[in-house]
């Protein structure tokens, strides 16, 4: 009599198994307290060791470059893969962007030196708990009062409180945004449109004090990424761009100054397939029970109606959970998701469900994010490729 036959099923990614960002230690919310301490702000502690203190300090975050593209693109990116030996003071190795790997967050994590969980910025859309409705945290929509949402001061404003020359030098559109305003305000804010502007300027900026805490910003990388791809010729002619202006800037470095390059998050290009590309709005199983869908499509805030939260956690684990770690709200706060601590105020900001990506997939919406849902190149959850940043230092 034959056998029946076995049903080798897998078993849903373990929450556990996920790679935590490296919070307290090597993210990108440690580095700004690490350089803070070492011009001595009070309120701020070093907690990057590897880091050598410097009078003056620069942070060029360039949207978009992750640790891996750099390492892959040699030939585009001489003098930053150069530099790949001696990221995080000589270690060689990267920070972790934190959780979701993405702009709004990595950039309050910056500025305020606070994991997700407590500057209140944990996606590219969450729910306001208020309102109940979503809110757009890189593009702030709709309105809600800035600091009521992240409370917190920033590190800018500290250094400037301890006498430290704080400035910003980056594109004019982002002088009075409500991000910047939560994440990047204190000291001056200077706007200059060309990337060649904005390095001279910063290292005027870094000279003009005995001590400095300088931050300048490039976007347009990241933009390139999204739209074409980073296998795209669009891409790499941003990267070698971005190249050339690192090393502008640090050929200006005055006495006493360190540059240090990094990122909000890396990217991956995603194929335009069903496979690859799971559409919520296609999906009634998916949507079962789902009264908003949150994030984006690698690391996703699900909301449930009221009293469905199991059955759509344990749906999105059927359905998605070999490719993509999928965790209960609770769940993801005691794995250290978004930090050792998630403040009261942002907890229900979270999914009641969160979705984060394993494999090169999304969760699009074509309906409801046409937009999104077209972009080539993705990223925001928790592989290398999206999390790991540089830290490349350069003194003079």
């Amino acid at each position: 009599m034959a056998q029946p036959a076995t049903w080798d099923h897998p078993e849903p990614l373990a929450v556990e198994s996920a790679p935590v960002p490296e919070y307290g230690s090597g993210s990108l919310a440690d580095l700004l307290p690490t350089l803070a301490a070492g011009m001595g702000v009070p309120g701020t502690t070093a907690a990057i060791p590897e880091l050598t203190p410097a009078d003056r300090n620069c942070v060029f975050l360039i949207d978009g470059l992750g640790w891996e593209q750099i390492k892959d693109h040699a030939d585009e990116a001489p003098y930053l893969h150069a530099l790949l030996g001696i990221s995080r003071g000589g270690t060689g190795r990267p920070l972790t962007a934190g959780y979701p790997a993405t702009t709004a967050t990595s950039l309050a994590s910056v500025g305020t030196g606070l994991p997700p969980g407590a500057h209140g910025l944990p996606g590219y859309t969450v729910r306001n708990p208020a309102t109940g409705e979503l809110m757009n945290q890189l593009r702030w929509q709709p309105w809600t009062k800035p600091h009521a949402w992240q409370p917190y001061p920033t590190i800018f404003q500290l250094a400037q409180d301890a006498g430290v020359h704080a400035a910003q030098v980056s594109s004019p559109t982002f002088q009075n945004t409500p991000l910047t305003k939560v994440a990047l305000s204190g000291g001056t804010f200077h706007g200059r449109l060309t990337g060649e502007e904005r390095m001279d300027l910063a290292a005027e900026q870094l000279a003009a004090g005995d001590r400095s805490l300088v931050y300048t910003y490039y976007a347009e990388l990241d933009g390139a990424g999204h739209r074409y791809g980073i296998a795209s010729d669009t891409w790499r002619g941003q990267l070698m761009y971005v190249d050339r202006l690192v090393q502008r800037l640090a050929d200006q470095l005055p006495p006493r100054s360190a540059l240090y390059v990094t990122a909000d998050h890396g990217m991956i290009d995603v194929p335009f397939d069903e496979e690859h590309r799971i559409d919520f709005d296609a999906d009634w199983e998916l949507r079962a029970g789902v009264a908003l869908l949150g994030g984006e499509g690698r690391a996703r805030h699900v909301y449930a109606v009221r009293g469905a939260e199991n059955d759509v956690l344990t749906c999105w684990r059927e359905v998605l959970g070999e490719q993509f770690w999928v965790a209960s709200r609770d769940e993801a706060i005691a794995a250290g998701w978004f930090g050792p601590h998630v403040d009261d105020r942002v907890h229900d900001r979270l999914g009641d469900v969160i979705a984060a990506a394993r494999d090169d997939v999304l969760i699009i919406a074509s309906e409801r994010e046409p937009k999104e849902s077209a972009m080539v190149g993705n990223h925001g959850s928790m592989t290398p490729a999206e999390q790991f940043v540089p830290l490349l230092e350069v003194r003079s």
